[in-house]
């Protein structure tokens, strides 16, 4: 969600956005990083606009793509609706990272000696409206068997470059990351790695452990180079391929994907060819 989008209340609970909310997908995705926006009770955090722009105040390109693969699948997605430095919707509030006083290497002052109070208030007014949303859409779904997380990440981290392409993450159910490691090869030649380039021992793994492992629904977490989803048409490739390996991998862990749920047509080897297998997204 770009920061010309729908604003958050500027008082009070910021629930997250639910797009596609009558999905009638086994499939919900969840976008924990969705967005940049952050309300104006917490000022700009001592940031600029560039900063509030690049990888450090959320994940780009990731919501596009989410948006596309849950109107691919008809699947509900869950998006959180503020940037990860006011809360990180993907870490429990004991963890450092969820209002973190440094990311990479940028300095997020307006999150230094945070009160005791005020870690309250983001708490309440942020993580826990988005853990009783998704735990909410997620209760009141029977058919939902399946949760995936979507996020990118930047190709240089502390001045290192990341050769990867995309991270299958899982914590202690491997099975839906194992399926959709297995059928990689049938559609795309890009790098694929397991637990790159983060792995629980980051602790990223909350929502998956948090409403995944927690609702008995099947789960994993795809991490994207975030240079491959830079223009429109690179942002239609990959959610075309994620839609198809996700129908894939759930077929292959026992949970087909009706023919009238793949909105785009889509088939197993509709990515072989192109800049996808290609290892380049141009």
């Amino acid at each position: 969600m770009l920061e010309g989008g729908a604003k958050p209340e500027e008082a009070g609970p910021i629930a997250p956005e639910v797009f596609n909310a009558g999905g009638a997908s086994p499939v919900l995705l969840v976008c924990e990083h969705a967005s940049n926006v952050i309300p104006a009770r917490y000022g700009d955090l001592g940031l600029s606009a560039e900063d509030l722009k690049s990888h450090v105040a959320w994940d780009p390109g990731a919501d596009i793509v989410a948006r596309a693969v849950a109107t691919q699948l008809d699947a509900a997605l869950v998006a959180a609706r503020v940037s990860r430095l006011v809360y990180d919707c993907n870490r429990p509030p004991d963890a450092p990272g969820a209002m973190p006083e440094k990311s990479e290497v940028f300095e997020i002052p307006g999150n230094r000696d945070l009160t005791e109070a005020h870690k309250s208030e983001r708490v309440e007014n942020i993580y826990l409206p988005f853990k009783d949303g998704l735990r909410h859409v997620i209760s009141g779904g029977e058919h939902l068997k399946v949760m995936v997380t979507v996020h990118s990440f930047t190709p240089v981290y502390f001045g290192g470059q990341r050769d990867l392409h995309i991270g299958i993450l899982h914590d202690s159910d491997s099975r839906l990351a194992d399926a959709m490691l297995e059928t990689a090869e049938d559609f795309t030649s890009l790098d694929v790695r397991r637990n790159e380039p983060y792995g629980p021992e980051d602790g990223v793994t909350h929502t998956l452990i948090e409403h995944g492992l927690h609702h008995g629904l099947l789960n994993v977490m795809i991490e994207i180079r975030n240079d491959l989803l830079a223009a429109e048409q690179d942002q239609k490739i990959v959610s075309d391929l994620l839609a198809s390996w996700i129908a894939a991998a759930c077929e292959k862990v026992g949970v087909p994907l009706s023919g009238d749920l793949l909105g785009g047509g889509l088939s197993g080897g509709a990515l072989l060819g192109g800049a996808a297998a290609s290892g380049k997204v141009t």
